[in-house]
């Protein structure tokens, strides 16, 4: 496969397919190699929202519209070696993937190994090898790294979901004050009394040999005038102050249910893959 055919998928929205015609993820990043200006790996976006990035080895591969063809199955694929797609591949990084491949770099180049594909000699060395970027056309001052959010550094692939959770508890606070004053009223009372008095009465008794002395003791026919003192009680009112009760102030504590709302935010994540969209 020459870098000429490569032009034609990595600029658009193709993807790494198997020989079948199975989807193992979409196009992210072509190597080539420093010296041939050769492309000798290929790397197929996977995992959730493609943030993660597998190295296909092109030996075989052939283009088919905007896809890539490659004679490697979906899951010896995805358990390749996680290797950064930082830009450069180096000798270790590289003795990895031959090794998951079944590939060897001996003699200066990989032969195929178990897995189906050519016997082609690539003359890959174990220097850095350029990153063809596919939106600006092999250039690797333009890679579009994955994996890491648009508005920070880079993450892992997954990201986190967070959303305002409502806490509600109470405070205690003065809501007023309440006073205990005493003031004086005045009422009319009205009360019953018995009160006496001494009236005059005519009492007249017979001469008798007990009275004759008394009763002939002054003139035989005279004037006289006899005075009798009278006596009567009348109502006197007194008024004293005595207790009554105590009276204290004191409170206590009743419950009633009380609602609330308020508005809280969370996060939402939704997928984009195909043009297929979908909120979760």
């Amino acid at each position: 496969m020459t870098t000429e055919q490569l032009t034609s998928v990595t600029g658009g929205s193709g993807n790494v397919l198997t020989t079948s015609g199975d989807k193992i993820g979409s196009i992210g990043q072509v190597y080539v190699d420093d010296t041939t200006g050769d492309p000798t790996w290929v790397t197929a976006k996977t995992g959730l929202f493609g943030t993660s990035e597998s190295f296909v080895p092109l030996e075989g591969a052939s283009v088919q519209g905007s896809d890539i063809l490659v004679n490697y199955d979906k899951d010896t694929v995805k358990d390749a070696p996680r290797v950064d797609a930082d830009g450069a591949l180096s000798p270790e990084e590289e003795e990895t993937l031959y090794s998951h491949y079944g590939l060897s770099s001996s003699g200066g180049g990989y032969t195929s190994g178990t897995t189906t594909g050519g016997d082609s000699d690539y003359g890959v060395n174990s220097t850095d090898r350029d990153v063809v970027d596919r939106d600006r056309d092999f250039d690797r001052d333009g890679v579009d790294q994955v994996g890491h959010d648009t508005s920070g550094p880079t993450t892992d692939d997954a990201m986190t979901l967070s959303e305002e959770r409502l806490n509600v508890g109470t405070q205690k606070r003065e809501a007023g004050r309440a006073r205990l004053r005493k003031y004086v009223v005045t009422e009319n009372v009205t009360q019953t009394v018995p009160v006496s008095r001494e009236e005059v009465r005519l009492e007249r008794e017979p001469i008798t040999d007990a009275n004759i002395g008394d009763a002939t003791s002054g003139p035989a026919i005279s004037e006289e005038e006899h005075e009798v003192i009278l006596h009567e009680e009348r109502p006197v009112v007194e008024k004293e102050a005595a207790p009554v009760e105590r009276v204290r102030l004191d409170t206590e504590t009743v419950t009633e249910q009380a609602t609330v709302s308020e508005d809280v935010r969370k996060e939402q994540v939704d997928t984009d893959v195909d043009g297929d969209r979908t909120n979760r």
